[in-house]
């Protein structure tokens, strides 16, 4: 059993991704944003259908019409136009070359089908992630082979098991695997093993193939280009590593220079793009998006409850202990593993957008998880041998497994996980549980309080109905009487209670509670957008000693009217005047407010 479990374990990951893929959450079969080829994933691919389809490179005349039929995700922001007037994709096209071959299966594939050829219809979702689950197997199986060349098969096996069920790596794979991650994981890996098949026997195709790699990694993702450092650093581990590693590359000069040249080609060819359109042959297409190398967001990165790694891929927190077992197993790898694995979580956490968007827990470091990978096979290897180790780390595995299955349901067909809004006391509230009350839950992604248990000393302090409002108000539809409280571009406001108090009176209560009835008759779901409806406490030297904040559009399914409550604290600190409103936030839409109430009350 033993000589082949690592192949048990390879299959056992690959059938886990098809069976995802397939069956729990077909990608390709959805439409919109939920498509396999929508949000960053059509800007990477764009290059594809521009070239082979519309034969607009230059300028995407073609770009406002696939994006009103298809409506893959926001208009306009896979590319922007210079000065010339020129558009420039804002993504590199390693993607698109690696995409091409399925691409180019689909389009002949399509109308045979009836499909239209268009680059966006059935049959370019699904090849585009069936090609990515193919390029999933290919890297699970060469880290395999890698894996082997140090480890023991219980381990490379307990490394594959971990990765796939207890890592984001499932989601990145199975699911959303038309991301640039999971493509550059089997880069990473193929890059590795072309390093240490060179590196026992020098060749020219060996060199070759490492310069095509680190420059398809690159033209892939810029920052990948540091993928160079692994051929340039393995094994190295002193000074007479270094020395031999100089002599070697002397010795074998004409491969490296072939290998260099090889990258040069390849990554030239998105200068040429550039050149063409827009007559430079360098373009900085991220805007402004870039790094803060001085202050990079390592704590934000690692334990955020935003996009925390070890939040969302907490089997990964074996990494730490698997360093040591590292040091001690292979101490001539150490040095190198040790060194990739933290400037990848540097270059990661440096960028000014370090959650990157609606990612579940760090989607970046994915494509490193290869050099990773050689901390957790060296702890699965340290535990094996006593049984106390296999049942602590075992037991940690577990978990881990179990809460990244959860995760990767609750960001699909759960609806828990909420991209770019996940917040601390909402993670806790959460995590974990199959069901929970979602009203209270929501309501911890604004609000740090939320009240349980029984009420007393109940006061109302304020009513608003609007009906004797003469200003700021509609009668089409109203929720409630003849006329309802509007809030639009034009009426940002509508006001329940504003008054100077006595701190003194409040301290004999714990709470407030405002509520209010609502409708959207537009649904915005950018929460930037919603509508704040606020409770605001202010010190008698007019600053703001604390806001409570309550999105209303969370609280209501697209235009249905809701209602809504929220608790907050009384503060302990001074204050002398409280307000109660709503306010628009830059919602474009309109909503409509009624029977607003706030009341003061005590905790049993």
């Amino acid at each position: 059993m033993a000589p082949k479990i690592s192949y048990d374990a390879f299959i056992l990951a690959c059938l886990l991704l098809l069976a995802t893929n397939i069956l729990y959450y077909p990608k390709w079969k959805k439409t919109q944003s939920e498509a396999t080829i929508s949000w960053d994933v059509a800007g990477y691919y764009l290059y594809l259908p521009a070239v082979f389809i519309y034969k607009d490179l230059k300028d995407l005349s073609f770009y406002d019409s696939v994006y009103d039929q298809y409506a893959p995700g926001p208009k306009g922001g896979d590319y922007f136009r210079d000065s010339s007037g020129a558009a420039i994709l804002k993504y590199p096209m390693g993607q698109a070359l690696q995409m091409a071959p399925f691409f180019g299966i689909a389009h002949i594939v399509a109308p045979m089908l009836g499909y239209p050829a268009d680059g966006y219809s059935r049959p370019y979702q699904a090849a585009i992630s069936w090609g990515s689950l193919l390029v999933a197997f290919l890297g699970l199986w060469v880290l395999r082979r890698v894996l082997l060349f140090y480890f023991g098969e219980i381990a490379v096996a307990a490394t594959l098991i971990a990765l796939a069920f207890g890592s984001n790596y499932l989601e990145y794979t199975a699911i959303t695997g038309s991301m640039t991650h999971n493509w550059l994981f089997t880069l990473y890996v193929l890059l590795i093993y072309a390093t240490i098949r060179f590196y026992q026997k020098p060749s020219y195709a060996g060199s070759l193939a490492i310069g095509l790699l680190v420059a398809w990694a690159g033209i892939t993702r810029p920052t990948e280009l540091l993928t160079a450092l692994i051929p340039i650093c393995w094994g190295i581990s002193g000074k007479q590593a270094l020395l031999q590693r100089w002599k070697v590359l002397q010795t074998h000069y004409l491969k490296v220079v072939l290998a260099v040249l090889a990258a040069f080609c390849l990554l030239s060819l998105q200068a040429l793009y550039w050149k063409y359109v827009s007559g430079h042959w360098i373009v900085y297409s991220y805007q402004d998006q870039g790094f803060n190398w001085l202050h990079p967001h390592l704590r934000d990165v690692l334990i955020s409850a935003k996009a925390g790694w070890w939040v969302y891929s907490p089997i990964m927190l074996l990494v730490l202990p698997g360093f040591f077992a590292l040091y001690q197993q292979q101490p001539k790898l150490f040095p190198t593993i040790l060194s990739l694995c933290m400037l990848c979580l540097y270059v990661d956490a440096a960028w000014n957008i370090w959650w990157y968007g609606g990612s579940l827990g760090q989607r970046a470091l994915i494509q490193s998880y290869p050099l990773w990978a050689f901390s957790l096979a060296a702890l699965a290897n340290w535990s094996v041998k006593k049984t106390w180790r296999m049942v602590i780390i075992g037991a940690w595995a577990l978990l881990g497994i179990y809460l990244n299955l959860w995760w990767t349901h609750q960001a699909h067909w759960g609806g828990n996980f909420l991209p770019e809004q996940m917040n601390t006391p909402y993670v806790r509230y959460i995590l974990g549980r199959w069901n929970i009350n979602k009203d209270e839950a929501i309501k911890l992604l604004d609000v740090r309080e939320v009240f349980s248990g029984e009420r007393t000393d109940v006061r109302e302090i304020a009513r608003a109905n609007f009906e004797q409002d003469s200003t700021g108000i509609t009668r089409d539809n109203p929720l409630e009487g003849q006329q309802s409280a509007i809030l639009d571009p034009n009426h940002e406001y509508v006001s329940c209670y504003s008054a100077e108090v006595s701190w003194v009176e409040w301290q004999n209560f714990d709470w407030i509670r405002a509520s209010t009835r609502f409708k959207c008759l537009k649904f915005n779901p950018i929460p930037w957008q919603m509508t704040q409806f606020t409770i605001r406490f202010w010190t008698p030297d007019g600053k703001v000693l604390k806001d409570a904040v309550l999105r209303l559009q969370r609280h209501v399914q697209n235009t249905e009217p809701g209602s809504v409550y929220f608790d907050t604290r009384i503060p302990k600190e001074s204050f002398n005047k409280v307000q109660i409103f709503c306010w628009n936030a830059g919602n474009p839409n309109t909503t409509l407010i009624d029977e607003m109430q706030v009341e003061l009350f005590k905790s049993k």
